[in-house]
């Protein structure tokens, strides 16, 4: 009984945010600006959705949630397929191929961990203006999806495959290319199912790289264009605008843990070998 009272306590506490933004997107602008915290719904759901989806709004009338939800969705989906492939190849070489330095590859890999975007930002930067790949999908995604963590974990999954499934396969004439397509990708599969969803609210949740890379605010990600909704000063917000827009950001990653929430638990929790 105990237990269920502190459980329920503990999903109050952290819900009724969620809850407040959720009813406050449905009441009008003047509701909210004379601060009540209505705690039942208003009529003005629909058109605060609609005005959120195709329009826009805040103090400079920001860039339609519909625009920015197709940006941050392209810039997660894309930065988390990435960093899966890459890291995939990168520990497969490490672990499965003989050749000169081959330690040393992975330890330049694992040096990396220290050299996030946020550090190296500055360079980073300078390498995109020269790329001309500023206001770009490229230029939001390409600095973001090299993983040095996601390398490291999957080499150390590769690392607990036995030694007879790399004989078996020699032995049946697999190549390089076949063993890992045949062998290593379905042994990786849980794997890689639950380094998709971190990674996927990893790039969704990118504040900073998006906010420097991108001066079109056509190409805004939708965490950047919230809070530039917000104005200062003596200004009004449109609170039930924002609000909206809110709950439609927390969409899409809310969709991918729940609809991969089995797999994310399996890949966490077991192996399959």
């Amino acid at each position: 009984m105990v237990t269920h009272l502190c459980l329920i306590l503990g999903v109050l506490i952290f819900a009724f945010p969620i809850y407040l933004t959720i009813i406050g997107s449905t009441h009008d602008v003047n509701t909210i600006g004379r601060g009540d915290v209505p705690l039942l719904p208003g009529g003005e759901g629909a058109a605060n959705y609609s005005q959120a989806w195709g329009v826009g709004g805040g103090r400079f009338m920001g860039v339609p949630a519909g625009v920015m939800l197709f940006n941050s969705i392209i810039m997660a989906v894309c930065v988390a397929v990435g960093k899966i492939a890459i890291s995939l190849t990168s520990a497969y070489a490490v672990v499965f191929f003989r050749f000169p330095l081959r330690m040393l590859f992975f330890w330049l890999i694992f040096i990396t961990l220290m050299l996030p975007v946020e550090v190296r930002i500055i360079p980073t930067i300078q390498v995109m203006v020269d790329l001309n790949m500023t206001n770009s999908y490229q230029g939001l995604i390409v600095p973001l999806i090299a993983s040095a963590t996601a390398t490291l974990l999957f080499r150390q999954f590769f690392l607990t495959i036995p030694d007879e499934y790399v004989e078996a396969a020699k032995i049946d004439g697999a190549g390089p290319i076949r063993f890992f397509l045949d062998v290593i990708l379905p042994l990786s599969r849980t794997n890689v199912a639950a380094l998709f969803v971190i990674l996927f609210i990893y790039g969704w949740n990118q504040y900073l790289w998006p906010l420097l890379i991108v001066n079109d605010r056509s190409m805004e990600t939708i965490v950047v264009g919230l809070t530039k909704m917000i104005g200062s000063g003596d200004s009004q917000n449109e609170w039930n605008v924002i609000m909206a827009t809110a709950v439609l950001a927390l969409l899409p990653p809310i969709a991918v843990v729940v609809l991969m929430q089995r797999w994310f638990v399996k890949g966490l929790t077991e192996t399959e070998k």
